[in-house]
């Protein structure tokens, strides 16, 4: 029995599992956690993300005792992770929600010529203090020594990749995310690295961008062949076996929508990030900064657990007798108003808890709807996915499936990032399609939600639209 292993490292830990290639069933699993880290210094050393992937192997049975025929490393977006000309690691990595080079993205925004669309057309995206090219423009500020001695610049699962094959090489969905390679030429956009620093041999220092199913090479001492690997998005959209029509709603603390296109996206509002994915097609995304924390505090504010919660969301009609609940409790980023507070509006004297719950829950998808409608065929989706910790409340696929007015599917697959990079491992193990290896596996299957076609789905829409106003510009 041929097995493969995916792998996920995550800003919380790191998660493997070992699958039969050929039916995908789970043989076993592991997990090692990360330490905690808080913006805005979100930092966390690559030697830490190593240790977390052997005790995770460890725990999985996983290495030279029971060797896959071939492994993928899946990993948090965006990360800046500097080697020097000898390999090792010259500081902490920076982090995708480290925000110390928040003037460094506005430095980079003026700079180049067109500004926020000059960066679009270039990259597909518009830079926020997330991307790595910030982070670097940072370091070059910030850390001059450091900077002197830069021999290498990577992603996360570059990293670990590097680590198992001693190669530096990267794919096109996770360099999407950096902020110099473009998903359009498919090609590092030198001209905007020289915005951080001009006349360097960028080529030099930057990993050699992979085609989606070719081989990293081989984890040195175990023998399995080294897949490209990929960032977290794409990795999960590889395990929904996402397909042109359908939309994918991430809910966790902070939200994200995004689809599969054949068409490269370069939005100049920097609303959509226009990634490419782990196929050869492209991810258009587009990320809220509230999603289940709000439900957390209103749940907190009805001293209610999350079962009771779910119960008085679902007992209220839909509308919430006229309650709307704007959730940018905390800032948001889609629209980008990072000042904004919550708003409550359309409160009465006779409000109650199960109107107040039903409130959160349907802001929240709202907001999350809304900036969703910038992504290229959101609009009519064939097919929603819901992901993310939302996807377990009860409340939350009834208001999804209610409000999109689509078939919401809750995969059964709970670690989506972990077995997308196992598909990716299995399709270079077989010689196979991607797609081919989600089908046969049976990923993208789920718990399906018929929407109630007797909601005004429009109506609510249009309320929460209209009271948007009141939040901060």
């Amino acid at each position: 029995m041929p097995l493969v292993a995916g792998v996920d490292s995550s800003t919380t830990a790191c998660k493997v599992q070992l699958r039969d290639s050929e039916t995908g069933t789970v043989i076993s699993t592991g997990r090692a956690a990360h330490s905690p880290t808080t913006p805005p210094r979100s930092e966390q050393h690559p030697q830490e993300w190593e240790q977390a992937f052997k005790g995770a192997c460890a725990q999985a049975g996983l290495g030279e005792a029971q060797p896959p025929t071939a492994i993928a490393v899946a990993a948090q977006q965006h990360g800046m992770v500097v080697l020097g000309q000898d390999g090792t690691v010259l500081r902490p990595a920076k982090l995708w929600n480290d925000t110390e080079s928040a003037p460094d993205c506005i430095d980079l925004l003026r700079e180049l010529p067109g500004g926020a669309s000059g960066w679009a057309t270039a990259v597909g995206s518009v830079p926020v203090p997330a991307f790595t090219i910030t982070k670097l423009r940072w370091l070059r500020r910030c850390e001059p020594a450091v900077w002197d001695r830069l021999g290498s610049v990577l992603l996360p699962h570059d990293w670990l990749t590097f680590r198992l094959t001693g190669r530096r090489v990267t794919d096109r969905g996770d360099a999407s995310g950096t902020g110099y390679w473009s998903p359009a030429e498919n090609r590092y956009r030198i001209d905007v690295l020289d915005l951080v620093l001009g006349e360097m041999d960028w080529a030099g220092v930057l990993p050699q961008v992979l085609d989606p199913v070719a081989e990293a090479g081989e984890w040195r001492g175990v023998g399995a062949v080294v897949a490209a690997g990929t960032g977290d998005n794409m990795a999960a959209a590889l395990a929904l076996d996402l397909q042109p029509g359908d939309l994918a709603l991430s809910l966790g603390t902070s939200g994200t929508a995004f689809v599969t296109s054949s068409t490269p996206s370069a939005d100049p509002s920097g609303a959509v990030a226009g990634f490419a994915d782990a196929t050869g097609r492209f991810l258009p995304l587009v990320c809220t900064m509230n999603a289940t924390k709000v439900t957390d505090a209103v749940m907190r504010l009805l001293g209610v657990d999350a079962a009771r919660f779910d119960e008085l969301a679902l007992s209220a009609a839909p509308g919430a007798g006229g309650l709307v609940l704007v959730p940018h409790l905390d800032g948001e980023r889609t629209p980008n108003r990072p000042e904004s507070t919550g708003v409550l509006a359309g409160l009465r004297s006779d409000v109650t808890p199960a109107q107040l719950a039903r409130a959160g829950v349907e802001g929240v998808v709202c907001n999350l709807l809304a900036a969703a409608q910038g992504l290229p065929g959101s609009t009519a989706p064939r097919r929603v996915f819901l992901i993310g910790g939302a996807a377990r409340s009860l409340a939350y696929r009834r208001v999804v499936a209610d409000l999109t007015g689509c078939p919401v599917v809750v995969p059964f697959e709970d670690e989506l990032v972990a077995a997308g990079a196992a598909v990716q491992a299995a399709a270079i193990a077989g010689g196979l399609e991607l797609s081919a290896v989600a089908e046969a596996w049976g990923l993208g299957r789920g718990d399906v939600i018929e929407p109630d076609d007797r909601v005004d789905a429009s109506g609510i829409r249009q309320a929460f639209a209209r009271d948007v106003q009141w939040t901060a510009p």
